[in-house]
């Protein structure tokens, strides 16, 4: 299934995106579509056959804004140079376990929002990124098979990062990634069973209409199921956790002088292959 909530920001419905491309109203079936309602089979099951019945309600897509497909995020731990391509770009080695930080639920705004450039900023980067969403409690999982079982399933996700914040001015990288509107995040939440295979999905993105990055998810140094076991062994995952898997090759801080950072008037576009695209224009905060 492709999930999605439509409507003003904080006032947002949930739908779903059937088989034939047609919106329709989830409202009437479930309050909303947040990791309560991930960790409960029965109510995912009214919606598969609510779905199936091809009787919902449709929704006029025109004109509606298309908000995050998950509310009351819980957190969102990152994974940082999780591809081969992106460590080559930028001259790191390929970490020896996967590098963590975070970003607050609060930098989550729709795909299509508007991201704001930071007051100050000078390397303001993109990032497009494959994210996961924890479905079931994950806890020092051993085993991959176990990890996978966890995820309810995927998204699109835009890891907006301010290099001179995460870089230069000192401590962690939190600085740099937990600014406002720095994580759009959909259209769709793709439940995990039409995703066959993580490994095999590809990720675009363009600046001004410029294809700037062009990668697969085959070039992770850390699997998704990886991933999910080994953070289980350092935190706990819930329902409505997210992750956000790392990004390849393409981003402007692995570009050769002068780096063509994002500045206010800028617009990105981002696709991950059947999970959706984004569309962002940059103002200034």
């Amino acid at each position: 299934m492709k999930l999605l909530r439509v409507g003003t920001a904080g006032s947002e419905r949930p739908a779903l995106l059937d088989a034939e491309g047609i919106l329709r109203d989830l409202s009437g079936v479930v309050p909303d579509i947040d990791g309560a309602l991930l960790a409960d089979d029965a109510a995912l099951g009214r919606v598969r056959a609510a779905a199936e019945s091809g009787e919902l309600p449709v929704l006029d897509a025109d004109g509606l804004r298309v908000g995050s497909p998950l509310a009351r995020i819980g957190k969102i731990v990152c994974i940082g140079l999780n591809y081969h391509d992106h460590a080559r770009e930028t001259g790191a080695e390929p970490p020896a376990e996967p590098v963590i930080f975070f970003k607050a639920a609060d930098t989550v705004v729709g795909p299509d929002d508007t991201v704001l450039v930071p007051r100050g900023s000078v390397k303001t980067d993109w990032e497009v990124e494959l994210a996961v969403v924890i479905g079931r409690t994950a806890r020092y999982l051993e085993s991959h098979e176990e990890a996978l079982a966890r995820v309810a399933g995927y998204a699109v996700a835009h890891d907006v990062s301010e290099r001179e914040f995460q870089i230069e001015r000192g401590g962690t990288w939190d600085k740099g990634k937990n600014c406002e509107t720095f994580n759009p995040l959909g259209p769709w939440l793709v439940t995990a069973d039409e995703v066959s295979d993580p490994q095999d999905l590809s990720l675009k993105l363009w600046v001004n209409g410029e294809l700037k990055q062009d990668g697969t998810t085959a070039e992770q140094i850390f699997s998704v199921a990886e991933v999910v076991r080994y953070v289980s062994q350092f935190m706990t995952l819930y329902p409505g956790d997210v992750i956000n898997t790392g990004t390849p090759a393409g981003v402007a801080l692995g570009q050769p002088e002068p780096k063509p950072y994002l500045r206010a008037g800028d617009v990105v576009e981002l696709e991950i292959g059947g999970l959706g695209r984004q569309r962002q224009e940059f103002k200034p905060a």
